[in-house]
């Protein structure tokens, strides 16, 4: 079964336009992505999804693969779909294009998990250990039945703990790896009510029928969302050794 990395790379953003060429270290936080994701080794093939030409010569320029995609896609799902329709492969992972510090090993489990389960979606969840974040409405909590699909994505606090007893809460990762089909099923949805409501994405699946299966991880994402989120990626690049 082949499996294709797809890191959709926007170049139009209010807070920071053309974030996938900001430099980290002297070269674009694009090709620290791919770079990363090129160490899976279940991957078959790593592709950059921009809507730039700027971008996709800058991914070139490396060696790595880029396809120029429409501008008009409202979420990073759309236009892993457009790939889908020009690279052919069984399982497309989207992968953020914002996350220079991305772990080859996650992506690979969640492969793994494709490999076991064809007809689910999969994505990720890794612990919560600040209290803060599990009241926060930016950190999208999940919750998943004793077989390790999800029962549920929300901005609040899953489940609500009435009777105040020790639980741990689980924070969702933003990468999905979707089988072909279900990939092109889903995009041809219509948005559902809870997705609506919650602004999730990942609701129209649970709302239709489509199983997702929840991979763990001790994975900490490690977002590019300002420019001033540049400097903490260098201070933390410049202490691992494996990243220079």
């Amino acid at each position: 079964m082949k499996a294709i990395g797809v890191i959709p790379a926007r170049y139009g953003s209010t807070r920071f336009p053309g974030k996938p060429l900001a430099l980290i270290h002297d070269k674009p936080m694009i090709q620290h992505v791919y770079e990363q994701v090129s160490k899976s080794k279940e991957l078959d093939l790593v592709v950059v999804a921009t809507d730039h030409e700027l971008i996709k010569t800058a991914v070139e320029s490396f060696g790595g693969k880029a396809v120029l995609t429409r501008t008009d896609h409202e979420t990073g799902s759309d236009r892993i779909a457009e790939v889908a329709s020009k690279i052919d492969g069984d399982f497309y992972v989207n992968i953020q294009g914002d996350e220079p510090l991305i772990k080859a090993e996650l992506i690979d489990a969640l492969v793994q998990a494709a490999k076991e389960s064809p007809e689910s979606v999969v994505t990720a969840k890794t612990e919560i250990h600040s209290e803060e974040d599990i009241d926060n409405p930016n950190v999208v909590k999940v919750v998943t039945n004793n077989c390790g699909s999800a029962l549920y994505f929300s901005r609040s606090a899953i489940p609500f703990n009435r009777a105040k007893k020790e639980h741990t809460y689980f924070k969702h990762l933003g990468i999905y790896l979707y089988p072909k089909e279900i990939l092109k099923d889903f995009v041809n949805l219509p948005q559902s009510s809870l997705e609506e409501v919650e602004m999730l994405e990942q609701l129209r699946l649970l709302e239709n029928g489509f199983d997702i299966k929840v991979v763990e991880t001790n994975y900490e994402v490690v977002g590019v969302d300002t420019p001033e989120d540049i400097q903490k990626v260098e201070e933390i690049l410049g202490g691992l050794k494996q990243y220079v």
